[in-house]
């Protein structure tokens, strides 16, 4: 028997979040051991709901650093998702402020070299913001693959965000395109 390949997913407080039991079922399916982080906002969303999704992963849902000398509770990633990933997550990631878990395990990743994919959730006054399209630049510049644009997420208008038109499918194609390659 063969060890599943482990996923990491992490979200950000976007309303695609909401959907993340059923995503991570789907990636089981496809044959991933998928570890959940989250923003600290986002886990607040989902506050009602850790326990469950811990019990669905078989791992503790992470929001936070664990301690110096503590063992680390997950197993080595495969290949990390960061999705939806915010205006603020991106950016901050592009930039190296990893005062969030989740942001600082994928800066840390372009380094170790474990592929990472990100698919932001943002509405189109955010990317106006001129930092929006550097971010995202000098992610792809650093190996990650952005699922942004015409190949990925499109924003919408301020306030007509469309959960469940997020196009999750194309980001666990994309992780699992990038763990094998």
């Amino acid at each position: 028997m063969t060890t599943p390949r482990t996923l990491y997913l992490f979200c950000s407080a976007a309303p695609p979040v909401f959907d993340v039991a059923r995503v991570v079922e789907e990636a089981q399916r496809d044959g991933w051991d998928v570890c959940l982080g989250l923003t600290p906002t986002a886990a607040e969303w989902l506050e009602e709901g850790l326990e469950g999704l811990a019990a669905l992963t078989g791992h503790p849902v992470r929001r936070s650093y664990k301690r110096p000398g503590e063992p680390d509770a997950w197993p080595k990633a495969d290949v990390i998702l960061f999705a939806p990933a915010t205006f603020n997550s991106i950016n901050a990631w592009a930039l190296g402020l990893t005062d969030k878990f989740v942001v600082g395990v994928v800066a840390e990743g372009i380094g170790k070299g474990i592929p990472l994919v990100a698919m932001p959730c943002v509405n189109s006054a955010y990317v106006q913001h001129p930092a929006f399209d550097q971010s995202v630049r000098t992610l792809r510049e650093a190996g990650v693959t952005v699922l942004y644009g015409e190949d990925g997420f499109m924003p919408n208008q301020p306030g007509q965000g469309r959960p469940d038109g997020y196009p999750w499918r194309l980001a666990l194609d994309a992780a699992r395109a990038s763990a094998r390659a």
